[in-house]
């Protein structure tokens, strides 16, 4: 199987976590994307969906899934998204399609997380794929300091603005032993929106695919 392939078969096997009759969250992505094209298929046994980003937003619509603003929603049941790295204890990195700050507040409003991700994605240690960080335009340089006295060496994605209307800082050269820590404290850093650190609250379940199947891990 090649890795679409293996993105399709979770983003499939994630269908069992959805509820009939609820609300869902949904993420962005190529592996989420899979997904929403299979939840296309049970459109007419759900109330409708949360999304994450603009892009998520017009592929539901495309297929005719009832669209919510978040505001309108008190809780959800679950949120099912992609990883760009996950660790043993399912935090993760995000924010590869710039959608990391949506992401963080959609999944905060859910009662699991379902992380789907082909087996590339889990890895001993975050920090091999850029931590991005998104960042009001007006504090660029200023974070860009801060994130390297952390020892990270920012780059700025040109070119790319998110939803929010906001840049992205790459940072490379991480290797994140304490995530939840790095997460609070990037955080801290006037100028910062919110940094692709999952790891205050890490996914509840991980869908990983592999040649031999999905394999199914949740979170003591």
């Amino acid at each position: 199987m090649n890795q679409d392939e293996l993105k399709q078969a979770v983003a499939l096997a994630a269908l069992v976590y959805v509820p009939e009759g609820e609300i869902i969250g949904v993420g962005t992505g190529s592996t989420a994307n899979f997904f929403i094209d299979g939840l296309a298929g049970m459109r007419d046994r759900i109330r409708g969906a949360v999304a994450s980003s603009e892009a998520s937003a017009k592929r539901l619509a495309a297929h005719g899934i009832p669209l919510f603003d978040l505001n309108e929603v008190e809780s959800m049941p679950v949120y099912v998204d992609g990883a760009d790295e996950i660790d043993a204890g399912f935090c993760m990195i995000k924010g590869g399609g710039a959608a990391l700050t949506r992401e963080k507040i959609v999944s905060s409003v859910a009662r699991r997380f379902v992380c789907i991700a082909d087996a590339s994605k889990k890895v001993p240690v975050l920090g091999k794929f850029p931590l991005p960080v998104e960042v009001i335009p007006l504090a660029r340089a200023h974070v860009a300091r801060a994130l390297t006295a952390l020892g990270g060496r920012p780059v700025w994605r040109e070119g790319v603005v998110t939803d929010n209307g906001n840049i992205i800082l790459d940072v490379h050269g991480l290797a994140i032993a304490e995530p939840a820590r790095l997460e609070a404290e990037i955080n801290q850093i006037v100028g910062v929106v919110t940094n692709g650190l999952f790891a205050v609250r890490p996914a509840e379940v991980l869908l990983l695919g592999t040649p031999e199947g999905v394999q199914v891990f949740e979170r003591d």
